[in-house]
């Protein structure tokens, strides 16, 4: 079993409420769920308009396959442009 998991820090910017910054995380997390059926959820910086991060996981029996799924996730990311990625990190496990 191999195991893909990410984490995303977004920069917002022009937010000045957390219902705003809400907003645009649950699309980043909607539209990225809806494309690729993974477990992703809001992780950090929860009372902060100005910073965000989300977390996701990838499971499958394949390395090759679950990388190149963590890497279309942080490209389908960055395309979507509602904000901009201060950083990201994978981890590929192997259990």
């Amino acid at each position: 079993m191999v195991i893909g998991t990410g984490k995303i820090k977004f920069k917002l910017y022009g937010i000045d409420s957390l219902k705003g910054k809400r907003s645009i995380i649950k699309s980043i997390i909607s539209r990225i769920r809806n494309k690729f059926n993974i477990s992703i959820a809001e992780t950090d910086f929860n009372d902060s308009y100005l910073w965000a991060e989300i977390g996701f996981a990838i499971i499958g029996n394949d390395s090759r396959v679950v990388n190149s799924m963590v890497d279309k996730v942080l490209n389908f990311a960055e395309e979507l442009g509602l904000a901009e990625i201060a950083n990201s990190q994978i981890e590929i496990i192997h259990l």
